[in-house]
C-alpha cells in the first residue's frame, strides 16, 4: 500500500524517526531509568518496541490501558500513575500492579480492589493530583496498616515540562524534586517515580522518568530542544482553494488542539474548526492535493484516531491498531 491509497485523515509515522528516537532515549535513559508512558501514543505494538530497546517497566494513564498492556504481555512491571476510586478491574489483571495513591480512600480503593502494591503521590507544584509532601509520610503508613506494600512515591512537574529555555526547565525540575525528595524520606521504598519528556535529561533525582512523547514528538515539545524528531504527522487531503487560504479535511476531531495550532509545512495555519483545517500556504495547491499536519499535541491526537500506518517515504509498512483507546 502507498501513503496516497489511505482515506484522510489518516495518522502516519515515520519508521526511520521512530527508530532514532527509541534509540536516543535508550542510550539517554537505560532499561529501569525509564517507565515509558503509553498514554502519549495508547498503541501496545509500539509499546512493544519500546521494551525491544528494554524499556519493560511501563506507566499508564487510565484502567484500560492497563488491561490492553496485560492482555499483550507486556504487564511486567505497570504502573497506572493515576488516582482511581475503583480498582476491581486492577486486581483481576495477570500482571504486576502498581497504583498511585494521595488519600485514605484512593489506599482503601486499592485494597478493595484486590492492588497489592502502591506508589505516594506528592503534589510536586503542578496543581493536580498528589497529596501535601508533608504528609506523604503519614499516608504511606496508612496505606501499609492496609495491607499495601509501598514501593516508593510519585511526582509530576507538568507545570515545568514545557518551559522553552533548559535552564528553566532544570532550575524547576529541581524545585519540585526537592518537595519530592523530602517526602521520600518520610515514605521510603525503592522508587522515586517522576519527570516526562521535557525534563527526562535534567531530573536526576528520580530512580525512573515518566516519559511518553518523546517516541512520537509532537509541535510544542519540538520548540524547546529536544533531541528527539518529529516523527508523526496527520495526512490530511485540500478539499477547497480560495484566493487567500486552502482548506483541508482534517481539524478538531482529529487534531489535539490544547497546545495550539497544528503546523503544516511552508503554511501559516489560520485556524481548525469540527473537520476542517483553514491555512494560507507560500505555494500553490488544488484540491485533492495531500498534506502532512503536524499537531501541537501528540498525545489527544492518537487518542482520536483507531489507527496508525507506519511509512517509509510513501510506502505504507504496517498498519497497528491504537488499541488502548477508551476507559
Amino acid at each position: 500500500m502507498r501513503v496516497t491509497d489511505l482515506p484522510t485523515p489518516s495518522l502516519l509515522l515515520d519508521a526511520s524517526a521512530l527508530d532514532r528516537n527509541l534509540e536516543r532515549m535508550a542510550e539517554a535513559l537505560p532499561g529501569a531509568r525509564l517507565r515509558p508512558h503509553v498514554k502519549a501514543h495508547k498503541c501496545t505494538v509500539l509499546a512493544s518496541r519500546q521494551a525491544q530497546y528494554g524499556h519493560s517497566n511501563f506507566c499508564c494513564a487510565t484502567i484500560r490501558e492497563m488491561e490492553g498492556m496485560a492482555a499483550a504481555g507486556l504487564g511486567e512491571d505497570l504502573l497506572l500513575a493515576n488516582e482511581v476510586m475503583d480498582a476491581r478491574r486492577l486486581g483481576a489483571l495477570n500482571a504486576r500492579v502498581t497504583v498511585a495513591v494521595d488519600s485514605l480512600e484512593t489506599v482503601a480503593a486499592a485494597v478493595q480492589g484486590g492492588v497489592e502494591e502502591c506508589l505516594i503521590d506528592v503534589n510536586v507544584g503542578l496543581p493536580r493530583c498528589g497529596c501535601a509532601p508533608d504528609e506523604a509520610g503519614r499516608l504511606a503508613d496508612r496505606a501499609r496498616s492496609a495491607g499495601l506494600s509501598v514501593r516508593g512515591v510519585m511526582g509530576y512537574e507538568g507545570h515545568v515540562v514545557g518551559l522553552p529555555e533548559s535552564g528553566q526547565r532544570r532550575e524547576g525540575c529541581e524545585a519540585s524534586m526537592a518537595l519530592l525528595k523530602a517526602a521520600h524520606a518520610d515514605v521510603g521504598g525503592e522508587v522515586i517515580s517522576a519527570g516526562g519528556t521535557g525534563t527526562f535529561d535534567c531530573n536526576q533525582f528520580a530512580t525512573e522518568i515518566q516519559a511518553g512523547s518523546y517516541a512520537l514528538m509532537d509541535t510544542a515539545y519540538g520548540k524547546i530542544g529536544l533531541p528527539f524528531e518529529q516523527a508523526f504527522c496527520v495526512l490530511s487531503t485540500v478539499i477547497s482553494v480560495a484566493d487567500r487560504y486552502v482548506v483541508a479535511d482534517c481539524g478538531l476531531k482529529s487534531l489535539g488542539m490544547d497546545h495550539g495550532n497544528p503546523d503544516v509545512l511552508d503554511a501559516k495555519v489560520w485556524f481548525c474548526s469540527d473537520e476542517h483545517l483553514t491555512f494560507a500556504p507560500s505555494r500553490a495547491l488544488k484540491p485533492g492535493d495531500r498534506i502532512r499536519v503536524l499537531p501541537a499535541h501528540v498525545d489527544p491526537t492518537m487518542a482520536y484516531h483507531d489507527r496508525l500506518h507506519l511509512v517509509d517515504g510513501d510506502d505504507v509498512l504496517e498498519e497497528w491498531p491504537i488499541d488502548l483507546r477508551g476507559w
